[in-house]
């Protein structure tokens, strides 16, 4: 979740929120065995296999009108320029106001990249908001000197509705998911620092090379351009980022992490997770690959079908 308030005529407060399952149970909990057992959520078309059960999952997501427990990034920036002056994190309860659907997003990614004066033309709710998030997000992206994303590419959207298979895509970048994108980048690099600063174990993700590891050690990610790069957005579906909340809990709280840099317990989620992962990613790609020949099948019973109707209408 992400809040924008106005400080003074020159500056603004954007808070970056995240769901704080590390709040709610420990590790060694029955959640956590759960958690360590699955290590991440994995997706099917219209279906997901989630992490955490349902019940936790709906107890500590942040949803609309509900009061949650957070870990909040709360950033003070220039209203103009939107330059960095302060940045600090708070444990708190945080109320929703909305949960933001799909429903508009298109025309608000048409309308920013079209510019102009009045962001808030169209009338969606949180218009200018999500304006001011966006335009934060450019200014982020280029003191980083790196794209977020690869706007190049196209994903790919898998749906199965009643036995029919439908293929859309999705184009990247668009300002709405560089704005999310952005943001969850600097609260990622900013709690990795926090840890590395207080010499504090997490789990990292570095890249250098062209190669993508995880690490025990703060190192640089040279894909994204930040110093240190710690998963820490989706506690909620990928264990590495609960093991790394934990963490960032404990130091905030001045209380003894965990896990050390060197625990097993440490060193064995790094592991699992890696495998696990590597096994949902060759899923995924088998998986789209069969979604593709059913498409590819079932188009063609279709031609087949309408060539066979019209021929015999003109036999008749």
């Amino acid at each position: 979740a992400f809040s924008v308030t106005r400080v003074s005529e020159d500056e603004l407060r954007i808070g970056i929120h995240i769901a704080a399952p590390a709040l709610a149970f420990a590790p060694g909990s029955s959640l956590d065995a759960i958690a360590r057992e699955r290590l991440s959520t994995a997706y099917m078309p219209g279906r997901k296999f989630t992490m955490l059960p349902e019940d936790a999952i709906e107890r500590l997501s942040l949803d609309e009108g509900r009061e949650r427990p957070a870990i909040s990034l709360y950033l003070n920036v220039g209203a103009k320029d939107f330059t960095l002056r302060g940045r600090h994190t708070k444990l708190e309860r945080i109320r929703v106001a909305a949960n933001l659907h799909h429903g508009g997003h298109d025309a608000l990614n048409a309308a920013f990249e079209a510019g102009g004066a009045d962001p808030a033309r169209l009338g969606l709710a949180f218009e200018a908001e999500l304006h001011t998030l966006w335009l934060l997000a450019l200014a982020l992206e280029k003191r980083r000197g790196k794209p977020s994303v690869n706007a190049a590419n196209l994903d790919y959207i898998f749906r199965v509705a009643d036995g029919r298979v439908s293929i859309g895509t999705r184009r990247r970048g668009a300002p709405l998911d560089k704005l999310v994108s952005e943001l969850m980048i600097l609260a990622n690099t900013t709690w990795g620092e926090q840890l590395a600063e207080k010499d504090i174990a997490a789990i990292y993700r570095v890249q250098s090379s062209g190669k993508v590891r995880l690490s025990v050690r703060a190192e640089m990610h040279e894909g994204l351009g930040v110093s240190s790069y710690s998963w820490m957005s989706s506690p909620l579906r990928r264990y590495v980022d609960l093991i790394n909340q934990w963490q960032l809990v404990a130091g905030l709280r001045g209380r003894q992490p965990p896990f050390t840099r060197n625990s097993e317990a440490l060193l064995a989620a790094l592991r699992a997770f890696e495998v696990t992962t590597a096994g949902y990613d060759e899923h995924q790609r088998a998986m789209e690959h069969y979604w593709c020949l059913r498409w590819i099948e079932q188009e063609r019973q279709a031609r087949n079908g309408q060539t066979l109707e019209a021929e015999g209408t003109v036999l008749r």
